[in-house]
C-alpha cells in the first residue's frame, strides 16, 4: 500500500466566505497540492511528465464534507496513490486541521492520462514505473511544509 505523503497550508483569507469559512471548491484546489507533492516526492513534477508529452486530467472526483476549515486554519493534506494503471491513476485525500487532526475532507480523484492534443493515451511506460514503485514502496512518504 502506498505511503502517504503530508502536505501543510494555511488557509487564506481570499480562500473563505464572508463568515470566514472556506469556501468548498478550495478543498479540490488542496488535493491537488497534495497530488502534484506526492508526485514530485516520487521523483517527477508535472513539468517533468508534460515534457515527455503526458498531462493528467481528473475524469473523476469524489469528496465527503465532514467539518469545515476557517481563516488562517492550518490545515494538512494527506495523499496517497492507490492505483496505476495504463491510462489512469487514483489517488485519495485526508484533509484534517493540522493542530487537531479533526477530520475535513475525505476525497479521491482518478486521472487519465492525455496527450498534447486532449486526447486519451497510455502513460509513457517511465511515467507509470514511477507511480507504481512510489505507491508500492512508499518513496513518496516524505512531508513537506
Amino acid at each position: 500500500m502506498s505511503r502517504v505523503h503530508t502536505s501543510e497550508l494555511r488557509v487564506r483569507y481570499a480562500e473563505t466566505d464572508q463568515m470566514g469559512v472556506v469556501y468548498h471548491a478550495n478543498y479540490l484546489a488542496w488535493c491537488e497540492v497534495g497530488r502534484t507533492d506526492w508526485i514530485r516526492a516520487a521523483g517527477m513534477s508535472y513539468r517533468d511528465m508534460e515534457a515527455q508529452g503526458v498531462g493528467l486530467a481528473v475524469s473523476d472526483l469524489q469528496m465527503r464534507f465532514h467539518a469545515a476549515a476557517t481563516y488562517d486554519d492550518v490545515v494538512r493534506v494527506e495523499t496517497r496513490c492507490t492505483e496505476v494503471r495504463s491510462r489512469t491513476v487514483t489517488f485519495e485525500y485526508l484533509v484534517t486541521r493540522a493542530d487537531t487532526g479533526a477530520r475535513l475532507v475525505s476525497a479521491t480523484t482518478r486521472l487519465i492520462a492525455i496527450d498534447r492534443q486532449g486526447r486519451t493515451m497510455a502513460m509513457p511506460a517511465a511515467v507509470r514505473e514511477l507511480l507504481e514503485r512510489a505507491a508500492a514502496d512508499g518513496s513518496a512518504s516524505e512531508a513537506s511544509a
